[in-house]
This record gives C-alpha cells, structure tokens and sequence, in this order.
C-alpha cells in the first residue's frame, strides 16, 4: 500500500472515527425537521442535541447557533447583511473595516460589496502576520458599520487579537464578527468571553463532514437571511436542514470540548519538533509569521532558491501531502496574498510551505517527513539555476 502521511489540515481534516459512528447511527434518520409527524419529530430532537452541543462548545446558547452550509455562507451571511442595511437607505455611506489577510469568504464577498458602494478598509499588516488593535482606533469613522477579522489565519496560523478589537468596536457602536474556522477544535472558543458579535465555523476543519457550519449570532441580533424560503432555523435560514451533518458537528463538538488539552501537547510537540529539525537541517530556510502567537498546529515555511510547486510534487511522490497556501486559492499561480500582505520577499512567498497537524498524525510520520524533507530540497537546489 502506498506511504501517505497528511499534513494539511488547515485545508480539511478527516472524518473522526466516532462522527462517523455518529453519521452511520443517523443514517436511516430521513425524517424532515420541519414535519410534525413521528419521523420528523426525531430527526428535529437530534437536530436540536447537537445545537445544544455546540453552543456548549462556544459558551453560547442554543438559540444563537444558526446552522449553514459552511464557513463561506456563514461569512457571506454576516457581511451581507451590510447590503440589505444599503438598500434600505441608500443615501447612508457604509464601511467595512477588516484585515487584508482574510479567507476569500470575506475577500471576495468585501469586493462584492463595494459594487454598491459599501466600502471596504483593511488594517495595516505587519511582517509578524498579525493585525494590531490600535490601528483599529485610528480607522474607525461613522461609516463604519462592522469589523470583521479572523481569530486565526489559515496559512500562517497567527493568532488575531481579536478580544480586544472587539472592546474597541463595541466602544464605538460597531458590531464585531470573526471567521474563527482554523481556530475551532484547536483553541477553546468563548463568546462571551470575546464578547463578539458574530462567529463563524466550519465543520470540515473539525473532524466533521463537508457542507455543514456554524454562525453565532449573539441575542438580541438580527442578520437579514441570505436565503430565503422556509421558515427553518427560526426563519433566518431556509432549507431543510442537513440532519446528518448537523448531528456529526454536534458530535466533533463534544469531542473537541472533551479533548482539546490533550490534543494540543500532542499536536504542538509533533510541529515544533518539525520545525526544529527541518531548520537544522536544511540551510536558507525561514519560519513565516509570529512564532508564538499562533495555532499550535500550524509550521508555514520557505526555502531560497526553489518553487514551493516543486516541492509540493516532490513530496507528494514520496506520500507527503502539505500545502503552498489556502486550498481555496489552489490553482492561482500568484504568491499568497497573506505573505504578500506581509511584505515577505517575493523569493520567500514563492517558495513557501504551508505544514499542518491533525490528531491523527503520529511521531513516526514526523521522522518519516524528516528524513525525506531535506533531500527534496537539495534535489531542487542541485537543479536550480539560482544556485550555479
């Protein structure tokens, strides 16, 4: 059988043993939520236990949990909302202030906006990869109408600090969102603690199935639906809920509340000693972003003289699979837009790595990845013509 060892789960992880376990004792659960028949009423009990679970997992309470189909709607969801406000009064001037190292969730859908006139303003970016909470003061004016940065980034793992952008926010009357998808599972997430208003997740980076997520809305807010239909979700999204999905997030909840310290000595010792050994071993190579405020899983790498695409295919023909940048953006030859926010040198974002654990990766695959690691680059330096 093939050797494959996968490290990158910041782009997706796999199915926990026990969601799936979850997923194959629902299976048979085809009743519709919405209907009041027998069928219907099981299925909404367990759609019901789960919201209770991930509220626990947030500190929140059931009714702010809003399930969608993903991080991305989840995102969309809060920001277009800011549509619906400019619509209503098109003569007011609206902005949204965020970071310029965001998921193309909120990228994209900021650049959607600004077709109808809703501003967007980014924070400055530091070579650190991290968004200062001062800055925040200095751009707020009376357009601003929401702030939206990440807890933590995909590609470098920086953690934001996001608490006290919040305070800030909430001082000057403006709402608060997060894109908290990389960090769920990973740090424990409290709402009230952070006090935000809005937070997104996403099941896949959980140990959940794909097309399923989260969006707390803290109480007393109202978002306008971004689909409308039915009366699912306490009206505020339509659809007949994905049950099963629903019921597998509830679950990697509860695993990842009952296994997160344990989790992070585990994955944290395993990625430092990658670090560690891959900096040793291999001369003209540098850490990208802060390298102690950021997720513990998370190793975002560069060499001088090669192509990060290079490397990727050589190591993806000795069974390692890691990753150049953000899956989403997979397919765009440009350099990162996080590391160019960062004002690396262009050498440096072309020839970037991006390296992330799971719990289900093992010592022995970090041996194996140490080994072979060097050599690959080696390879590539021996046949770049940078190094004649």
């Amino acid at each position: 059988m093939e050797k494959r060892i996968y490290l990158d789960n910041n782009a997706t992880t796999q199915i926990a043993p026990e969601v799936k376990e979850a997923i194959e004792e629902a299976i048979d659960l085809f009743g519709n939520p919405s209907s009041h028949g027998k069928h219907g009423q099981i299925a909404r009990k367990k759609v019901e236990e789960a919201r209770k679970k991930v509220a626990e997992f947030l500190n929140a309470e059931p009714e702010e949990i809003l399930f969608t189909g993903g991080g991305s709607e989840s995102d969309n969801t809060v920001l277009k909302d800011l549509l619906f406000k400019k619509i209503e009064n098109p003569n007011k001037e609206i902005s949204i202030i965020t970071s310029p190292v965001e998921h193309p969730a909120i990228l994209e859908t900021c650049r959607d906006l600004e077709k109808f006139g809703i501003k967007t303003k980014y924070l400055p970016m530091y070579e650190n990869g991290i968004v200062k909470a001062e800055d925040l003061k200095t751009m707020i004016n009376p357009e601003t109408a929401l702030v939206s940065v990440m807890y933590a980034n995909n590609e470098t793992g920086t953690i934001m600090p996001i608490k006290e952008m919040a305070k800030i926010a909430h001082e000057n009357g403006i709402l608060f969102h997060t894109d908290a998808v990389q960090v769920a599972g990973k740090l424990k997430i409290d709402v009230k603690d952070l006090d935000v208003d809005f937070l997104s997740l996403s099941g896949h980076k959980m140990y959940a199935p794909k097309g399923v997520g989260v969006l707390y809305i803290k109480k007393g807010h109202k978002l306008s639906r971004l689909i409308s239909g039915g009366h699912q979700e306490n009206g505020r999204r339509a659809g007949t809920e994905n049950t099963l999905g629903i019921i597998a997030l509830g679950k990697a909840a509860e695993i990842a509340m009952r296994d997160i310290s344990s989790e992070e000595e585990k994955i944290r010792k395993m990625r430092d000693r990658l670090e560690k050994g891959l900096l040793e071993k291999i001369p003209y190579s540098y850490i990208n972003g802060d390298r102690e405020n950021r997720v513990y899983n998370t190793l975002n790498i560069s060499f001088d003289l090669i192509e990060g695409e290079a490397i990727l295919y050589l190591l993806d023909h000795l069974g390692i699979e890691v990753s150049t940048g953000s899956a989403c953006s997979s397919g765009d030859l440009n350099p990162s837009h996080v590391l160019n926010a960062m004002k690396l040198p262009t050498e440096r974002m072309h020839s970037s790595i991006r390296i992330s654990f799971g719990k289900f990766n093992t010592e022995e695959e970090v041996d194996y990845v140490l080994e072979n690691f060097p050599k690959v680059i080696s390879t590539l330096r021996e046949m770049s013509p940078f190094s004649k």
